[in-house]
């Protein structure tokens, strides 16, 4: 049974983030003793909200560098004394009920502070009108969010009669109950015992055992996708359900809007609420699924015990290859609860696996999240140094100590070795040399990640100058060949760089889609974003190696710049899939495409590029772009974001686009939403995947601003800008 914990705050004051090589762990320190051992600093307070110790404000500046210096001067108090910027990379809300189902399941204890703060944050991200949630935070409610986290609310012990509760209750209600949550969501419910499996389309283990050639091979699918259906299999081949007790049978009752009972599950397979649908079933997927109730009917006691064997393996592969990690938290917490099943609660795997629980949990002013990964730690990092380098202000005395901390950081990040278990057993790319999305541990090679943590590398190693007494141990020149050697083992034949891996099936797989809120989730596909972070890599490295496969290396940037021109759309634009949207993959295009002598004034994509953007400039000088573009994939305006304006600078200033106006009249925007302080205060939400779920990038509001400004400042001088009235 729960432990109530619906009571007021914690106290912000005792939280405290532990850091070591990139982890990142919140602590709540309920004695005086071990607080007064272990003082808060200022990123612990940042990300709660609290004003900084020490809070300096600085002179009001018209001049462009100095806003950019101000910004970094506030940055640099939030960077950990290992290196990074740690951030919240919240968003999705689908990631904390699986961990409470699993909590709840296994009877793991909560840490001080966490169950509180779970349910501070809930019934701070509940819909203020209709008190339902969404699949993100910005998103409409949606039975998949309003379900599950309704369910997460009364794992923790919020009372049924709570107003949260009897709001989002009713609204659930509304939209037709859990009978029309989709398949994720089936998934989980099933698990819990409050839902049927017969519910849910089957997800037979059987899958894993097909040979590698067959297209729709576990393996050939896109990693994330592949991560989270292997245990999913595994928990439906067992037909796992937890032990129905008081609560249960309550929530069995609250979710639908008829007796429990005399719901005829085997037809609620395919019922998914008009809210929630994104990419809707295929014919052909309905077909086979049909096939598939009817193999679920045969007996198969053997094969199913093989199958089931040879699904755990792969998933004792996957915690072996991270640490227990796993790729993200959806199948970190479908892991945890299999390996308590399998070994049990007293096992070693067990407590390897609880013991990474808080590295997914983040402190936020409006409770405990869940991050969409154990981080962005690599990918903020090497952002901040880049714009620090590119503005000039790496130069500058006081910045170097920030900057040499977050060498030792990329230094300490890089993977250096391949996975643990043979890379063809588990699927897996090869990761000796590459950088990851967050840390070493999670091990996953990211092909764009690797780009622009070699770019920095080098950056720091070639082009800052460090003062004697600072001792900077470089990277050996044996590691960055290794760096290179992954990227180049990541270039698909149509030129471009998908995200984890080669592309290893087919597009038509996307026929297969079974979950249906998110869209192209079932293969690999090549992106702008992750090209361009490739082809900077390589430039750099090329630039100060000149002779080391040099051919190779030529032959892949001409590939991948025309993989680029060959994705623009006709009105100039690109579609970006990992940041909203177009303004996001625009700056990425133009950055690759300028490397390579492709600008206003020598390339006509490029100037349609420019004109694209121009046209979306509005009338306070900035640029803004609502998420419905990455969902629609149609260009869709909301008021001026600090962080579009900076792409949309960016990428006019990489293209030598020639009319400094618009620039100026950006900058003026970004500038005048600088606080006195130096930061610049949370906005919209910046990032997306599968087109559908939008996830946040708060760390972008300082490393792009700053980049920009810096940059407009070398183009055109650290002159005043009269600010907007």
């Amino acid at each position: 049974m729960p432990v109530n914990f619906n009571s007021a705050k914690t106290d912000p004051t005792k939280w405290r983030l532990a850091v070591s090589e990139g982890r990142q762990t919140w602590h709540y320190l309920e004695d005086d003793h071990e607080r007064a051992n272990w003082p808060q600093t200022d990123f612990d307070r940042y990300w709660q909200g609290l004003p900084l110790m020490n809070e300096q404000e600085f002179k009001e500046t018209k001049c462009p560098l100095d806003a950019a210096r101000n910004g970094f001067r506030f940055y640099q108090k939030l960077q950990t004394p290992d290196g990074h910027w740690a951030g919240e990379y919240g968003g999705p809300m689908f990631l904390i009920p699986g961990l409470v189902i699993t909590m709840y399941i296994t009877k793991t204890a909560w840490k001080p502070g966490q169950a509180a703060e779970l349910i501070n944050y809930l019934k701070a991200r509940a819909h203020k009108e209709d008190g339902g949630w969404g699949i993100h935070i910005e998103s409409p409610s949606t039975v998949f969010g309003t379900a599950l986290n309704y369910v997460a609310l009364r794992l923790l012990g919020v009372h049924q009669d709570d107003p949260a509760c009897v709001k989002a209750r009713a609204h659930l209600h509304k939209l037709g109950g859990a009978t029309g949550i989709p398949s994720w969501g089936k998934f989980w419910l099933s698990i819990l015992n409050v839902y049927e499996w017969e519910g849910n389309n089957p997800v037979p283990p059987e899958l894993n055992m097909l040979p590698y050639w067959v297209p729709f091979h576990p393996g050939r699918m896109w990693c994330h996708t592949r991560a989270v259906y292997i245990p999913i299999s595994y928990l439906f081949g067992r037909r796992f359900k937890a032990d129905l007790d008081p609560l249960l049978k309550s929530l069995r009752s609250e979710l639908y809007i008829q007796p429990y009972g005399t719901i005829k599950w085997s037809q609620m397979r395919n019922n998914v609420a008009p809210v929630d649908l994104y990419s809707p079933h295929t014919k052909l997927f309905d077909f086979l699924n049909e096939i598939l109730v009817i193999y679920e009917k045969l007996p198969k006691s053997l094969i199913r015990e093989q199958a089931l064997k040879t699904t755990l393996d792969q998933i004792r592969y996957e915690d072996i290859n991270t640490d227990f990690l796993d790729i993200g938290p959806v199948n970190k917490v479908m892991n945890m609860l299999i390996v308590w099943l399998v070994d049990g609660p007293k096992s070693e795997n067990f407590s390897r696996h609880c013991s990474r629980v808080d590295d997914f949990l983040w402190k936020s002013s409006e409770g405990l999240l869940m991050n969409g990964t154990n981080g962005s730690q690599l990918w903020d990092t090497a952002f901040a140094v880049q714009a620090m380098v590119e503005t000039g202000l790496a130069e500058e005395p006081e910045f170097k100590k920030s900057l040499l901390l977050a060498y030792d950081f990329l230094d300490v990040t890089q993977i250096k070795r391949d996975t643990i278990i043979d890379p063809k057993t588990c699927h897996r790319h090869i990761s000796n040399g590459a950088w990851p999305f967050s840390t070493r541990d999670q091990s996953y090679t990211v092909s764009d990640c690797t780009g622009e943590g070699l770019r920095a590398t080098l950056m720091l190693q070639k082009k800052v100058t460090f003062p004697k007494d600072y001792a900077m141990k470089k990277i050996s020149d044996e590691r960055l060949f290794d760096a290179v050697n992954v990227l180049l083992s990541m270039q698909n034949p149509d030129g471009g760089f998908a995200s984890y891996e080669l592309v290893r099936g087919p597009k038509w797989l996307e026929w297969l889609n079974a979950a249906e809120v998110f869209g192209n989730i079932m293969v690999e596909y090549c992106y702008p974003e992750c090209t361009t972070s490739s082809i900077l890599g390589l430039a750099e490295f090329r630039e100060h190696y000149p002779n080391h496969r040099r051919k190779e290396i030529d032959a892949t940037i001409q590939r991948a710049v025309q993989y680029i021109l060959n994705e623009q759309r006709p009105d100039g634009s690109w579609y970006g899939s990992w940041g909203i949207c177009f303004t996001y993959a625009a700056v990425f295009a133009l950055d690759s495409l300028a490397s390579v002598g492709l600008t206003y004034e020598t390339s006509e994509p490029v100037r349609r590029a420019c004109a694209f953007l121009v046209s979306k400039q509005r009338a306070d000088g900035g640029w803004g772009e609502s998420f419905k573009s990455s969902e629609t994939h149609q260009y869709v305006q909301r008021d001026s974001q600090v962080v579009h304006t900076s792409w949309a600078m960016l990428g006019l200033m990489a293209a030598g686009y020639p009319v400094k106006e618009n620039l100026s009249r950006a900058a003026k925007l970004i500038m005048s939403r600088q606080q006195p302080n130096g930061e610049w205060l949370q906005e919209a939400i910046e990032g997306v995947f599968n087109h559908n779920c939008m996830i946040s990038y708060p760390n972008y509001k300082f490393a792009f601003t700053i980049w920009a400004l810096g940059v407009y400042s070398k183009k055109y001088g650290n002159e005043p800008i009269q600010q907007p009235k």
